[in-house]
Order: structure tokens, then sequence, then C-alpha cells
């Protein structure tokens, strides 16, 4: 089986109605990341310095060395970052979540306390602030479980939440399987929570963000004056803030980090945020707990067979059909490279059109020819598929006057005299009247024009029967 496991669809055109408590028309969420005394230091037995999200331009690691300038930055993020942002977020009532690195949880216990005294939820960052994507698996997997143990040591509660952030591409499958997580951010998919599949476990995803988030003062394009980060959360908060008005509330992530936002320059746009939403009515400021605990009881999961995850012959047994009395478009769109996308009427629909129209002329001629006539002998005789006689019914075609079906009769030995095929037309779009006029206006067609018509019209049929199956 080939199989694709990105899902690019998600919640598609039509997001769902997040249902926000107290009707708000946007959950904002700030996450503060705790990584200071968790980065790559010798001291921490780390083979280089840290190089990632400081003021140092360009910095690189320092192999076998300490970094003493880069050590203080981070430095300043615990002895003086993190105080100015307890005071601004305790001061405005916005609790928020901390993104915990264990090991700088545990160099850190007067912030610790800080934070819980704040009712600040403390999510897991993992056990170090490394990268992860060369970590062998069973290596990652232990290192979440000390992650885990070492949280619950040093908070007294084991995090609900988790964030790699440098993560792996086995990071969110693996911290599903440890099973004690009521949510998992280490995705940027969307704008609302969903959920993910693994296993047994049905695991909630809350996606993050690394563009509302203050790293950009340490990358390039990035934020140079607090100014900037201000009119960029301003303008991301307005334009989610309509989408809920009208109708569709999102939540907005924001990403904070000590060491930088912690700065005085920089926390100017943060705190000329906090002022600017004031003024609106009908806002959340929820910690991510909040939000996992409320999507979890307003949106529970619910599984469904999934067409793209199926077996050969429960595929085929299932949407042989779909094309009149032809498996073998299923078939051979079983050996797509189905996924998530194909799990849908649209998806589905799609990868039965590409085998359909791929085939040979005579082979689509074949599915043509399967079709019954309208109202014609098979229909009298109750010999038609169940999805034929439910769609013919559909159009009354199977209460007609002794003088309709004598026309439909006329019709049909006419039309498939001219062109070697039965009319074939998608009834539940029309009726009774406006298949006899199409019927009449489409006999006198030239027959390879017809032919494209006829197998449109099939591509038609099979996506309303699979909107009725999906």
């Amino acid at each position: 089986m080939k199989r694709y496991p990105r899902n690019m669809t998600g919640y598609g055109a039509d997001r769902p109605d997040a249902s926000w408590p107290g009707k708000a028309k946007i959950a904002v969420q700030f996450v503060l990341n705790y990584e200071e005394g968790g980065e790559n230091c010798l001291l921490h037995g780390d083979a280089q310095s840290e190089a990632f999200l400081s003021d140092i331009a360009g910095a690189a690691p320092w192999s076998g060395q300490r970094h003493w300038n880069m050590e203080s930055i981070y430095d300043y993020g615990a002895r003086a970052g993190f105080w100015r942002l307890h005071r601004l977020f305790t001061g405005a009532g916005i609790p928020l979540t901390i993104y915990g690195v264990a090991t700088a949880l545990a160099r850190n216990p007067e912030q610790v306390e800080a934070m819980k005294d704040a009712g600040w939820e403390i999510a897991s960052h993992g056990l170090k602030w490394v990268e992860h994507k060369d970590m062998p698996e069973e290596e990652e997997r232990a290192a979440i479980a000390e992650a885990v143990r070492l949280h619950t040591e040093v908070v007294g509660d084991r995090p609900r939440g988790w964030y790699t952030g440098r993560s792996s591409l086995n990071t969110v499958r693996l911290v599903a399987e440890e099973g004690g997580f009521d949510y998992i951010s280490d995705t940027y998919d969307d704008d609302l929570p969903h959920w993910m599949e693994f296993g047994d476990r049905d695991q909630l995803i809350i996606p993050y963000t690394l563009e509302a988030n203050d790293m950009r003062f340490a990358t390039a394009p990035g934020y140079i004056t607090g100014e900037q980060f201000f009119t960029y959360l301003k303008d991301a908060f307005d334009v989610l803030y309509a989408e809920g008005a009208a109708g569709k509330p999102a939540m907005m992530n924001i990403g904070l980090h000590c060491r930088l936002i912690g700065r005085p320059g920089k926390l100017a746009g943060l705190k000329r945020f906090l002022d600017y939403i004031k003024g609106f009515e009908a806002v959340w400021t929820p910690r991510r707990i909040d939000i996992a605990r409320h999507w979890t009881e307003t949106h529970p999961h619910k599984r469904s067979e999934r067409p793209s995850l199926m077996a050969k012959d429960r595929f085929v047994d299932l949407f042989g059909g779909v094309f009149e009395h032809s498996p073998w478009i299923a078939e051979r769109a079983f050996d797509l490279e189905l996924g998530p996308a194909h799990d849908s009427a649209a998806g589905l629909h799609n990868a039965l059109c590409r085998m359909f129209r791929s085939a040979s002329s005579a082979e689509r001629l074949g599915v043509l020819t399967a079709h019954p006539d309208l109202a014609g002998k098979l229909a009298t005789a109750k010999r038609l598929t169940d999805e034929s006689t439910a769609e013919q019914a559909s159009a009354g075609l199977d209460a007609l006057t002794d003088a309709e079906r004598a026309r439909f009769t006329e019709l049909n030995v006419a039309y498939v005299a001219r062109h070697g095929f039965p009319f074939i037309i998608a009834v539940r779009d029309h009726d009774k009247s406006g298949i006899l006029s199409a019927f009449e206006q489409r006999l006198a067609a030239a027959t390879d024009a017809e032919f494209d018509v006829a197998c449109r019209q099939v591509e038609r049929i099979a996506r309303l029967r699979l909107e009725d199956m999906l």
C-alpha cells in the first residue's frame, strides 16, 4: 500500500464552531517557554554550547567549550526576564502555560514556586532543550519518560501537556504512546485543536506557533522593535476576532521566552498588546490545559472507518459499486498514494475519477453500458442496484404514468441506437421534466461530445453516492 501520512485537509472549508466558554469570539493563549538551565552546555553534559534563540547574532555552537556570553544571556532570562513577565501577567490577571524543560525547572526552584502560586499550568518542554531530530527512537522514548519523572519530582504533579519544539519525526507518536498527556503541541498545522489516532489512543493536538512568537527577535527575518511585535500580534488578533464575530471562533497562540521578550524594549510591545485586547469583549485567555479540557468535553473524538486505512478487500467491497458494476475502478484506486485527504467524499471521488479518466475508451464505454436505462425494463422488473433504485425514485421515475413510461422507452431506444450507450444523467440534480428535457436535447448531440457528457454524469453520480456513504 502506498499511503501518504500527512494531513493537509484538516477541517476543510467549514471549520467547526469552537464554542469557547462564555461565547468568546477568540481564545488568546500565552505560552512562556522556560528553557534557562536546560540548554546545551558543557555543565549539563553536552558536547557543545548553545547556539539557538539568543541575541547573539550568528551564534554557532562551541564544541568542547563553555560559551560565557551565551550562558549569561540565558541566565538573564531566569534572573530578570522571568520576573518581569511574572509581574506583567499576574498584574493583568492572565494565566500562562509554561513549557518547562525538566532540567531547567530543577535548576530554578524559586521560579517554579512562583509559577505554581500564580496558578499557571506547567507543561513539559522535554528533558533538555536540545535537538532531537537525530536521536534514536528508544533514546527519545527514554528521554520522554525521564522528563515526566523529573518534572513530577520537581513540580509535584506530572505534566498534562507536552511540547518538545526541537522535535524528531517520532516525537508526537512517542509522546502519545506514553499515554498520560491531555494534549501535545508539536504541530503548527491549524488554528484549532484537533485529534490524531495512535493505535488505540485518541490524542488531542493543540497546535503551537512559530510566527506570533518572540523567537522572531532572534531570527531573520524577524522583529527589531517591540512595536513590530505589537503590530503583528494586533493584526493577527484583529483577523481572528473578526472571524469569531462571524461565527467561527479560533485560537491565537503567542509564544514567549524569558530571555527574549523579558528585555524591557521588547516587553513594551507585549504590554501594548495586553492593553489592546482589554478593549474587546468576549476574549478568553485560558491556559492550554483549559483549552484541552474544553475541547475534550465539547468536541470529543469520534472514530470512523477511513478509506485510506482499509484492506483492499474491504475497500473494493464498499466502493466497488460507486461506478456502476465497475469494481475495477476501486481496485485501481486502492493502489494510488491514498492518505487522509482521500477519507472524504471529495478526496475519494477524486481518486476513483482519476482511474476512470485514465482508463481506455473501451473501458469507459463499459462503465457507460453498465448503467441501466432510465425507467426501463430493469427498473420495472426491480433488478436495479439499490443505488440506482433510490436515485431513480428520487426524481419520481418509479411512479410514471403510462404515457410517461412510453416516452422514456421511446427515448431510451432512440438514444442507444444513435450513441451506442444508455442515456446517463445524475437524476438527483433534476426533476422529471428536467430529465425529459435533457434527454430530448442530448439525443441529437454528436456521439463524441455525448460520450464526454455521459462520462461527466457518471462522475457526478459517483460523487453523490460517496456523499451518502461518507
